[in-house]
């Protein structure tokens, strides 16, 4: 049985129960409008278990290699500035989450939780450019392990969670100067949401745009010589 996630069980009860109540209603007083509404009501009931669903992964452990923090597609990568924690030019690697992929996010990289920043903000579709500022969001920085074991000296990655239109809040797990897994689970965004991966020079990028990945085991990016 695919595990589901415990923060998905207000909403689950709650539409198992308005599905359950409008059935019982559909046989007292039978007539189309319920009916359609209790094929509706139960639509919602396997569309919003299988949005919380959280299957096991497994992760490719790589302390060269940045594994995909999100499921969904990736709509856009371009260079661009990034001033509060990596402060250089990077890599931005955008990936979007439709309401039918897995919602929860994994580390994309073992290290210490260096950086954390949320944002207020707007609920604009994510899809579009604009969500990059103008949304809800939490930035998220790592500081990679490095070679030689020691925690938290190394490459810096950011990830920023950003809410669309739909989404509504943005669950964190963890907490700053937290030690992390590369593939663990980090995080998760209620609700169709966006996910940006953010890699200063010395990773080179593998995917490509329109290219699907999936949390915990799609390589997105490996250390390489920073000439691209």
């Amino acid at each position: 049985m695919m595990p589901i996630r415990t923060e998905g069980s207000p909403f689950i009860i709650g539409v198992a129960i308005a599905a359950t109540l409008i059935t019982l209603l559909s046989i007292l007083y039978p007539g189309v409008l319920l009916q359609l509404l209790v094929v509706a009501s139960w639509i919602l009931f396997i569309l919003i278990i299988n949005f919380f669903r959280d299957p096991e992964r497994i992760t490719p452990v790589d302390l060269n290699m940045i594994i995909s923090p999100a499921d969904g597609k990736v709509i856009d990568i371009r260079t661009v500035r990034e001033d509060n924690f990596i402060k250089s030019d990077v890599s931005r690697i955008s990936i979007f989450m439709s309401v039918f992929d897995v919602h929860v996010n994994r580390a994309p990289l073992e290290g210490t939780i260096a950086y954390v920043d949320y944002k207020k903000g707007d609920f604009r579709a994510a899809y579009s450019e604009e969500a990059s500022l103008a949304n809800e969001q939490m930035s998220i920085g790592f500081r990679k392990k490095s070679e030689n074991g020691a925690s938290g000296d190394g490459s810096k990655v950011m990830i920023k969670l950003i809410a669309g239109y739909v989404a509504r809040r943005i669950i964190f797990f963890k907490n700053m100067e937290e030690m992390v897994q590369q593939g663990e689970r980090i995080s998760m965004i209620k609700f169709g949401s966006r996910v940006e991966v953010y890699l200063p020079p010395e990773w080179e990028v593998l995917i490509k745009k329109g290219e699907r990945v999936k949390a915990g085991e799609t390589i997105m990016a490996s250390m390489g010589t920073g000439d691209r």
